[in-house]
């Protein structure tokens, strides 16, 4: 392999890990201590604020997927050249994209309007919205994951 693609495939999987890796801490980390120790006019507003950070990292994660995956896929000759397991991450990660953007542009706006209302029931349906959304895709990135490493082999 030469330098090129390893950069690529480098960035590639940096940018999986932080996305799938942090969608991990959010869910089994963060929320969860969020819940046992903040009452609801503290937490939703510490995980309003959460998300938005984490948000701003994975739309970047999500751009440098895109272009790396695409210029490795070119680089291999195209989709017509790659293993079967390459489309399926490669449908998987647009699935996963599109339940970020939806998450990111309907729930999450909901989130902020109701938190700066001070609406806690209406803020807290959007956020266990988003947290179904959010394990929906950490389930479908662990399946990316397992592709990735065992998908040549099937």
């Amino acid at each position: 392999m030469s330098l090129l693609p390893a950069l690529l495939l480098f960035l590639h999987l940096l940018a999986a890990a932080f996305w799938v890796g942090g969608m991990a801490t959010m869910h089994f980390a963060v929320r969860p201590a969020a819940v046992a120790r903040l009452e609801p006019p503290l937490r939703l507003p510490f995980m309003a604020a959460a998300l938005s950070r984490f948000f701003v990292g994975v739309s970047t994660a999500i751009g440098v997927l895109l272009a790396s995956g695409l210029l490795l896929v070119w680089a291999a000759g195209g989709f017509a050249r790659v293993h079967w397991s390459v489309h399926a991450m490669f449908t998987l990660g647009l699935v996963m994209m599109a339940l970020f953007l939806h998450l990111r542009f309907a729930p999450y706006p909901r989130l902020l309007r109701a938190v700066a209302a001070g609406q806690w029931p209406v803020a807290a349906a959007n956020l266990n919205l988003i947290r179904k959304l959010v394990a929906t895709n950490l389930a479908l990135g662990v399946l990316v994951f397992a592709l990735a490493v065992v998908g040549r082999a099937l």
